[in-house]
């Protein structure tokens, strides 16, 4: 489906700390932090070994106590939902704009007024979980908003943070799919409280594993730096811990790999948009097949994957399995969190719940891509795709 962009120059930076004693936080840690800190402009960037380990130390620094609820989106990869859960928080799912696939703001602030200024009422409990509808006893304050930046485009951001203003709430922006992404000029990841950016193989830019938070609150950055390292603080002795904490931290391996590609991040981002421009002059014509629709609040994407929506009559399974059949690989992406199994048994989810996001899920078929991607290859591609569109409508 994807594959990173890998030079000799990334090669040589893992080798080199190869060759040195220092293989947990060292060097190569602090000089990616600094430059990730720099690009993004953000005063402080904390090395974490995934996104989700990112999103969880937000969770915590947002005070998400045992029922607090955090608003967020049922379409998304799971751990920005699992985040939530693994402080037994509570993901009050909102449905998503039908053009971006982004989180609706509209919804979002009509979620965060009914959740406070009606609590315990009837409109309260219709935004709720099923399982939760009739027992609220538990549920304690909404907390905070997490906006998740899908497929590399930033949400409609303004809103969200007018909400949040409003009612007191913490912003955690899972930018894990949209390093480099910018929001009327404001890069993603810089709007909220804090954000979080994943580097994942498939990933605009790699560190094997990894990822990277980013915020502007020293305080938060001292938490983080504490809570990925065990709970030891900085004025701790060898061994001493200071507050529960966890193993997240980024290695110097991973990190040397991510100083070399963010060094490389804007010809990074320029190779995947080129690829993303072949695909659209192809298949922008197509009756049955969808492109990606970049809003006018964007203002410069970031390509994290290339999916388009199969258009009914044409069944997306059944293109999926002839791409298959074709030598092209691809993905339903995303299946909705809501109808995840985990989630339906634990909030008595159903189909219905969020009609747009399950449209989405039904429609949307990721396609191979990545900036290594030749011209000839996304030829093929857009042809097979052609061709399974044409023989997946019923006749």
């Amino acid at each position: 489906m994807s594959s990173p962009d890998i030079t000799a120059a990334e090669i040589d930076a893992v080798n080199a700390v190869l060759r040195t004693p220092v293989l947990s936080i060292g060097p190569q840690i602090d000089a990616f932090e600094r430059a990730g800190a720099a690009y993004v402009g953000a005063r402080q960037a904390i090395g974490v070994n995934s996104g989700t380990a990112g999103l969880h130390l937000g969770i915590i620094a947002a005070d998400v106590q045992p029922g607090d609820m955090v608003i967020t989106t049922p379409f998304s990869f799971i751990a920005s939902a699992n985040s939530i859960l693994y402080e037994r928080g509570v993901p009050v799912f909102v449905d998503v704009d039908p053009q971006t696939g982004n989180i609706d703001p509209a919804r979002v602030a009509e979620v965060a007024h009914d959740l406070i200024r009606d609590a315990g009422s009837k409109r309260q409990e219709r935004w709720l979980p099923r399982a939760l509808q009739l027992s609220t006893s538990n549920l304690q304050s909404l907390k905070a908003i997490l906006p998740v930046h899908a497929f590399g485009q930033p949400c409609d951001m303004d809103p969200i943070l007018e909400v949040a203003g409003r009612y007191g709430l913490r912003v955690i922006e899972d930018a894990c799919e949209a390093i480099g992404a910018e929001y009327k000029g404001r890069m993603a990841g810089t709007l909220g409280d804090m954000g979080v950016f994943a580097f994942y193989p498939n990933k605009q830019m790699t560190t094997g594993e990894g990822g990277l938070v980013v915020t502007s609150n020293d305080e938060w950055a001292d938490l983080f730096r504490s809570l990925r390292n065990q709970g030891r603080d900085v004025f701790d002795a060898w061994l001493n811990h200071s507050r529960l904490g966890y193993n997240y931290r980024l290695d110097e391996l991973s990190a040397a790999l991510g100083v070399t590609q963010i060094k490389r991040i804007d010809e990074l981002l320029a190779k995947r948009e080129r690829v993303a421009s072949w695909y659209n002059n192809r298949l922008g014509e197509e009756e049955l097949i969808e492109t990606p629709q970049i809003v006018a609040t964007t203002t410069r994407m970031s390509w994290f994957v290339y999916v388009v929506r199969i258009k009914p009559p044409a069944n997306r399974d059944d293109v999926l399995k002839r791409l298959a059949a074709a030598g092209v690989p691809s993905r339903p992406y995303f299946t909705p969190i809501h109808l995840q199994p985990f989630y339906r048994d634990k909030f008595g989810y159903q189909r219905g719940d969020f009609p747009v996001t399950e449209y989405w899920g039904d429609v949307s078929l990721a396609l191979p891509f990545s900036g290594v991607m030749t011209e000839d290859q996304v030829d093929y591609v857009c042809q097979q795709l052609r061709d399974a569109v044409t023989h997946a409508v019923p006749h």
